[in-house]
């Protein structure tokens, strides 16, 4: 081809559209890149070009069903530790190689969805590590300074997309494999909330916290990704004006890259600029929290997954000498340690949660600094340990995160920032990242690519908010009609926190609950969190009779939401429901 193709997702698909271009086409400027690319240490296998040209000809056989393909034609690469049926999945181990029956969960949604697998990308071995150095298939080069680490572990993931090999691909992101990678290749990439994505046909590293990640040009691409390897719940959108929380001075570390704090500052006013509010936190709580991800028992997890092989393995394995050495620590932890260490994390937990209630999210450099080949060599455990100061406590916390290009440095290394959110918060997140691409113009990676234009920028998070509901709005019980009415969703089930005494009030029908919040002696009571559009919050409240109304409500998770409440001299003479439960156990003991 002699015009530049641009691969970007929505790019790709509106020239599908359009009939400019067919799947074909895409695919020689693929395997020419990958060409003229060389010995990039990028992938550790590929499809053969045979094969993709026959996906490429099955495709285009298949254009009237384009519109039901959302993501045909488009290539994507693969994290070496996730399958995809009758490739061979390493881990960047050669000893523990196999061939993979079926394709993991996400893989096969894609390839359903149209998508055509390029190859399989190298990592840090075992997805242990944050700097991209750790494998014996060699060091992905990073497109902006092959001096430079491309980040770690879902290196050759980051570099395929920064370099314009492919329109998107899969990592995966335990302690920040999804965003330092991102950061040092000027690529967008979304950890989702633990959980929302299938981890069905991952290799572990720690189980309880790995999550399949994403990486794109643009937030608009990335969208488009997760509308089809999972469902993501409705949040607020982040609003014209908001709220963020920054490092204050004393927490905001660099490792003395003066270069990296001033973008820092930069994107902080960027951020102002449009509609933010600066807090500052106390990092203290996420800080101690990262750092029992290497300097705690959640090493014995790692330990878990991989350890039996490394100790079993010979020299002919090809076992990193640096990744069996943090596998194997692990051994060193007890069941005692195993357990301090969740006492010491919930305390943590509750602690940042405080301070995240009223801020729309936090912004964070996504990595302090950048470190050459030659500084790994001489600091190998250390200086890893410095690029997950920002990232290790995410997962542990449950929260979503994106990272966005920020700028870069006067010697060209790109800098990023992540904005870290609440749990299921990924669309809110991708449409302010998005915004935040459309207002901070930098180039794709180190692409000629271009963002999708703005008025056809298909990154929405529509405004609702959550309401928790304990009585007769709950599904199938008689007022859950006026929820439905209102456009409402059920977003999740649960438990408030055990702090609330319950009631069943005069009157009726409909019979109608009290919830109050005490101060000792409450327990946690069944409820619904439904999602309203915004706009529709004032008809609720309009149809909500005294003495009911709505005031915030504790989860048993430590979040907060909107819920309905009871003013507590309405209680005097009803009956204490307390110890059922619910709503729904009460209403079962009426005649």
């Amino acid at each position: 081809m002699t015009a530049f193709l641009d691969l970007g997702v929505h790019a790709l698909l509106g020239a599908y559209r359009a009939g400019t271009l067919d799947v074909r086409q895409t695919i020689d400027e693929v395997l020419n890149r990958i060409a003229k690319a060389g010995d990039d240490k990028v992938w550790i296998s590929r499809a053969s070009d045979a094969d993709l040209r026959a996906q490429a000809a099955a495709l285009d056989a298949r254009r009237d069903e384009i519109e039901q393909l959302p993501l045909y034609g488009v290539p994507f690469a693969v994290k070496d530790n996730l399958d995809v049926a009758g490739m061979v999945t390493t881990a960047a181990c050669p000893g523990f190689a196999y061939e993979a029956k079926t394709s993991a969960e996400v893989v096969r949604r894609l390839v359903d969805a149209g998508a055509i697998v390029i190859g399989k990308t190298n990592l840090d071995q075992f997805a242990t590590g944050l700097v991209g150095v750790r494998s014996p298939y060699g060091v992905p080069r990073n497109p902006f300074d092959a001096s430079y680490v491309p980040g770690g572990s879902s290196s050759g993931s980051a570099v395929a997309v920064s370099s314009g090999l492919v329109s998107f691909s899969l990592g995966t992101d335990t302690a920040g494999s999804g965003r330092v990678p991102a950061g040092f290749n000027n690529i967008v990439g979304l950890k989702p909330t633990p959980g929302l994505l299938s981890n069905e046909g991952m290799v572990p590293a720690c189980r309880s916290l790995d999550c399949t990640s994403v990486f794109a040009l643009s937030c608009a691409d990335a969208d488009a990704v997760l509308a089809v390897v999972a469902e993501p719940r409705i949040t607020p959108a982040i609003g014209r004006t908001f709220r963020f929380g920054i490092l204050a001075p004393k927490d905001a570390e660099f490792f003395g890259d003066t270069a990296y704090a001033a973008l820092y500052a930069q994107s902080i006013e960027r951020l102002k600029g449009l509609g933010g509010t600066p807090v500052e936190i106390d990092y203290a709580p996420f800080r101690d929290a990262a750092q029992l991800l290497y300097n705690g028992p959640w090493v014995a997890e790692r330990t878990a997954a991989v350890g039996a092989f490394m100790e079993g393995a010979d020299d002919t394995a090809g076992v990193w000498p640096t990744t069996r050495q943090i596998v194997l620590s692990g051994l060193e932890y007890s069941a005692v340690d195993a357990f301090e260490g969740q006492y010491r994390l919930a305390d943590l937990k509750a602690r940042a949660f405080a301070q995240m209630k009223d801020l729309d999210f936090l912004v964070v450099p996504t990595a302090g600094t950048v470190y050459t080949l030659a500084d790994l060599e001489r600091e190998p455990v250390l200086y890893n340990s410095h690029l997950g100061h920002y990232t290790n406590f995410v997962n542990f916390f449950g929260l979503s995160a994106l990272a966005v290009p920020a700028g870069s440095r006067p010697d060209g290394m790109p800098f990023g920032i992540t904005l870290i959110a609440p749990a299921n918060a990924e669309r809110a997140l991708l449409a302010f990242g998005a915004r935040w691409q459309r207002t901070v113009p930098l180039p794709l990676g180190k692409t000629m690519s271009r963002l999708p234009q703005p008025e056809k920028d298909p990154v929405v998070a529509e405004d609702r908010i959550p309401i928790a509901v304990v009585g007769a709005h709950m599904s199938g019980l008689p007022l859950n009609r006026q929820l439905l009415e209102l456009g409402g969703r059920l977003q999740s089930a649960g438990r408030t926190a055990p702090a609330y005494r319950f009631y069943a009030l005069p009157g009726g029908p409909p019979h109608r609950p009290g919830l109050v919040r005490v101060s000792d002696g409450g327990g946690a009571i069944e409820l619904e969190v439904w999602s309203l559009p915004a706009e529709r919050i004032g008809d609720l409240l309009r149809r909500i009779p005294a003495p009911l109304g709505l005031g915030t409500v504790s989860l048993a998770d430590g979040t907060d939401v909107l819920g309905f409440l009871c003013e507590a001299h309405a209680t005097q003479g009803a009956k204490d429901i307390t110890s059922l439960g619910g709503w729904r156990a009460y209403i079962q003991t009426l005649p």
